[in-house]
């Protein structure tokens, strides 16, 4: 059902400038409106906070349309949730082919066709894209193709391909991209892809390099490793996901390891060359705590790839125009409610630079449109307890604080956590293992659950139904007091000691 908006086009479209009440100012903004086509949001990129936002907008009643340059859904439809999380069903279903013959299964050997999976993900992808274009014209939500700037004009106006748009409520949602390090800090590192070069690769490479520590760089290496590509994965200091918990830091290098990805601690790329083979040469310097640096050359890669973080997309946009404040990195600067500097423009998602994750942009997205378009002054995103998942092997679930943090915040006095680590019972006829660690991290007398961190098989599942608990502010009196569900390995959760 469509509502109603609370002012009607014009005054609503005044009331967001920042031009006083005066003659003069009416005639510029008639004159700056004239010339461009008006809506009541318009929203810069067609990610998935840019759509969800847009369209509560249309919901509400706004006349809303997106600018997008190129395939709906963003990042994360196109190349990176959805489409990795396809492989990493598909590296899944390798390791359990291992575990066939422990099961009873006598099987012949099988073939893995990188080709036949590349194409059932590209058009599950192709029809995720036709999907969202639906919803958007089932909306009424304009879709406008190509590339948004900000123009030097009095209101906030946006140039396309010479067209220009204006709106009294103006969304940045364009995303992020992957970055790649300078031929000037590290010669021929253009001949390396990055996580979007992944997606367009052919076949699977038999000699793969990964650099990183991060959580694109695990779950990358994972797939690859796992589907038979022998693996490296360097790394600046001797873990990986270093801005997890610790206990979830060190697991998960642990984890690699085992797997068979062989880790470059303390490494850095010095240089990459390619041979005329095409195969390419990767010089690599190791410099472990108090030894030597040493040079290594690792030979015969077809697959090297950066996953050393992103950037926002926002350079291009011209936001100077608007005096539209960026932090260091380009990030655009907001507010609790999105509000950017500029009066009427708004920002979220990756282009601000926290909490990177599609559901995050999604709700943040919705909150502002509730509160642009149906007056809930108080609709904002709460960014504290966000759950979210590493798709490694095995996988990740954490939320909440660090144990780290939780001494900061409350005071070491005020901290206790709780841990567990096993093997889950899946494994208990496997020659195959891993581990499933989990830990409750509680403060306050009360022992409120302020973290939750678990690795193992099934923790990307289990998650979500606790973090429901945690954003609750459960407490680890609420957690035993819940009966456990057996066998399973969510049950440790509920009866730690």
């Amino acid at each position: 059902m469509r509502r109603r908006l609370l002012l009607p086009g014009p005054r609503f479209l005044f009331w967001a400038s920042s031009c006083c009440c005066s003659a003069f100012a009416m005639a510029q903004l008639r004159a700056s409106s004239s010339s461009a086509a008006s809506f009541d949001y318009l929203v810069l990129g067609g990610g998935s906070g840019g759509l969800a936002s847009a369209r509560r907008a249309a919901e509400l009643g706004a006349r809303a349309a997106v600018v997008e340059k190129g395939a709906l859904g963003g990042t994360c439809v196109n190349v990176g949730c959805v489409p990795k999380k396809v492989m990493w069903n598909t590296a899944v279903h390798s390791e359990f082919i291992h575990d066939h013959l422990d099961y009873g299964f006598e099987i012949p050997s099988v073939a893995f066709n990188w080709r036949v999976i590349k194409e059932k993900r590209d058009a599950y992808v192709k029809r995720l894209n036709e999907i969202y274009q639906n919803n958007l014209d089932k909306a009424r939500v304009e879709t406008i193709h190509g590339y948004a700037s900000f123009t030097a004009d009095q209101e906030p106006t946006v140039e396309v391909d010479g067209k220009k748009y204006t709106a009294p409520h103006i969304l940045v949602a364009t995303g992020g991209q992957p970055l790649i390090p300078s031929e000037s800090e590290i010669p021929g590192a253009n001949l390396g892809i990055t996580s979007d070069g992944f997606f367009e690769l052919e076949e699977l490479p038999k000699r793969s390099v990964i650099v990183g520590a991060g959580y694109i760089a695990v779950e990358i290496a994972g797939i690859l490793s796992a589907l038979g590509s022998k693996t490296s994965l360097l790394v600046r200091y001797d873990k990986v996901l270093r801005n997890f918990d610790s206990m979830i830091s060190t697991n998960c290098t642990e984890e690699l390891e085992h797997s068979g990805i062989e880790i470059w601690k303390h490494s850095k790329v010095r240089s990459v060359t390619k041979s005329p083979s095409g195969r390419l040469a990767v010089t690599v310097v190791s410099s472990p705590l108090s030894q030597k640096p040493t040079v290594n050359i690792i030979d015969d890669v077809d697959c090297l790839l950066w996953a050393i973080g992103r950037e926002p997309n926002s350079k291009g946009l011209n936001l100077d125009h608007l005096d539209i404040k960026v932090d260091g990195m380009n990030h655009i600067i907001v507010d609790e409610f999105q509000n950017t500097t500029r009066k009427g423009i708004y920002a979220l998602g990756d282009v601000c630079g926290r909490a990177l994750l599609t559901p995050v942009a999604i709700a943040a997205g919705r909150k502002l449109a509730h509160r642009l378009f149906e007056g809930k002054e108080d609709s904002k995103l709460d960014y504290t307890n966000i759950p979210t998942v590493v798709f490694s092997h095995p996988p990740i679930g954490t939320i909440g604080l660090t144990e780290e943090e939780a001494k900061s915040t409350y005071g070491e006095k005020n901290v206790k956590t709780y841990t567990t680590s096993f093997v889950p019972m899946y494994h208990a006829v496997t020659k195959r293992k891993t581990k499933c660690v989990m830990k409750l991290v509680c403060a306050t007398e009360q022992e409120k659950v302020v973290g939750l961190h678990m690795q193992g098989l099934g923790c990307d599942e289990m998650l979500q139904g606790f973090a429901v608990a945690v954003k609750m502010g459960a407490t680890k009196a609420d957690f035993d007091r819940t009966v456990a569900i057996h066998p399973t390995s969510s049950e440790e959760l509920v009866t730690l000691r």
